[in-house]
């Protein structure tokens, strides 16, 4: 079944869901560069799955919450200034709360040898913990992007979860 999976490629938030941290990995190294412009607008955001969660019902608890109404995230706002830098945020809450600031550009990914989308939180406007995340994106199908959220420590980066934002029509 896998196999299958592996197969075809996914075209919404719901088929990437349904991917393991394997899977989603493998797929992201398959994956495009996109570029700034690409992003452009407001994103509908998903929480894939958290790898270090995957006791079978902690993995299952957190997809079906992050698939509900309740779920804090719901996307990510994108606008670029030039071909090599932007910016965006991320809305919560309803989309009542836009929170967490971050600078974009393209460059080196920590998953392979190639590029991606960097999103960086590292300014005074947002708590110090979320100053330490990088987020970067690739694109797996058109207006459809998958996203490695990492926690940058002094021992190094830490792959925190998978996500990915979609355009309204890349929606499943």
């Amino acid at each position: 079944m896998a196999t299958a999976r592996r197969q075809q490629r996914p075209t919404s938030l719901d088929d990437l869901g349904r991917l393991s941290p394997e899977e989603l990995m493998e797929l992201y190294r398959k994956a495009k560069t996109p570029h700034l412009a690409d992003l452009d607008g407001k994103l509908s955001g998903r929480l894939l799955t958290v790898p270090q969660a995957q006791e079978p019902h902690v993995r299952r608890w957190l997809e079906a919450f992050a698939r509900s109404g309740l779920f804090p995230w719901q996307g990510k706002t994108f606008e670029h200034e030039t071909p090599e830098a932007g910016h965006g945020v991320n809305r919560l809450f309803g989309e009542r709360v836009s929170w967490f600031h971050f600078e974009t550009s393209v460059g080196p990914s920590r998953a392979g040898n190639f590029d991606s989308v960097q999103l960086d939180y590292a300014h005074d406007g947002n708590p110090p913990l979320v100053r330490d995340v990088k987020d970067e994106l690739r694109e797996v199908a058109p207006g459809l992007w998958l996203g490695l959220a990492y926690l940058v420590l002094d021992d190094g980066d830490h792959l925190g979860c998978y996500f990915a934002v979609a355009r309204s029509e890349g929606l499943g």
